[in-house]
């Protein structure tokens, strides 16, 4: 009998102290692997639309008690399907309490600060559950591929967000990170659809052309970065991404489970309500 698929399985292992984590490529992930689909792509829209029933129930207990946070990171190359993947995710879930974090290019005042200067003010608030659309990684991957940073410098920063996210989980934070892990192939095919439709030119940039052609190294520092920041308290995930309702389905599992491991409950009963009647 095969060997029932674990969440754990794509778990980066947990960062050990050296510069290198041998133990972890993203070669081991192949990007066309669904081993948490049913098999069609009609069951799996059935299975993420009761994860999201769910989820929907136990972010409202998050809400509710207003004593934890969570925060989830998608990170992926472009067309993995962020957007896409909290579109699919989040549409049984009430806005109450989700927020949607996107981090684009930072600003000249950005800038003017130390790169987590931006990241630290979006956090989620006590009761919220807030998805990052890219995230701080952005200011690890873009100037080391682009030759900004050194590797020293690229340590340095790794370890600033190893501090950083250690700091939000000592505060009440539980966090999840996904790096959405598109093939070359099928990244290909989504920019040319892009470009082949004129209702989706809006997605499109022609940078977007120029960061294909660096691909090899990206691959090599979303390597680097995960073994680097894949930590007990801010682990990365590996989530197969080629197919769209696969990487959705894995998505919500990945949530759910961490929901469900917070054992959330709605605050006591008020005394004071007992017997009230509204007249």
């Amino acid at each position: 009998m095969a060997k029932q698929a674990d969440l754990d399985d794509f778990r980066v292992p947990y960062f050990d102290g050296g510069k290198k984590n041998n133990r972890f490529s993203l070669d081991e992930f192949d990007p066309a692997a669904k081993p948490f689909s049913s098999g069609s792509k009609e069951n799996d829209r059935a299975r993420l639309s009761e994860i999201g029933m769910q989820l929907d129930n136990l972010q409202e207990r998050l809400h509710a008690q207003r004593r934890r946070r969570v925060l989830l990171v998608l990170q992926g190359m472009d067309t993995s399907g962020k957007d896409g993947t909290i579109r699919a995710v989040f549409h049984e879930v009430d806005p109450l309490g989700l927020r949607i974090v996107p981090f684009k290019a930072p600003t000249p005042v950005e800038l003017a600060h130390d790169f987590l200067w931006r990241v630290h003010s979006q956090a989620p608030a006590a009761g919220e559950l807030t998805i990052f659309n890219r995230s701080h990684y952005e200011d690890l991957l873009v100037p080391t591929v682009l030759g900004a940073l050194d590797a020293d410098a690229f340590q340095q920063r790794c370890c600033h967000i190893r501090q950083f996210e250690e700091m939000l989980a000592y505060s009440g934070t539980t966090i999840v990170k996904c790096m959405l892990h598109i093939s070359k192939d099928e990244q290909r095919e989504r920019l040319q659809a892009r470009i082949d439709d004129p209702s989706k030119h809006w997605k499109f940039d022609l940078a977007d052309l120029e960061a294909r052609k660096q691909w090899d190294a990206y691959q090599s520092v979303y390597r680097d970065a995960l073994a680097a920041t894949s930590t007990e308290y801010a682990p990365w995930y590996v989530i197969p991404a080629d197919s769209k309702t696969h990487r959705n389905v894995m998505v919500g599992e990945l949530l759910l489970r961490t929901l469900e491991g917070l054992k959330l409950e709605y605050p006591p009963a008020k005394e004071s309500l007992k017997g009230v009647k509204v007249e």
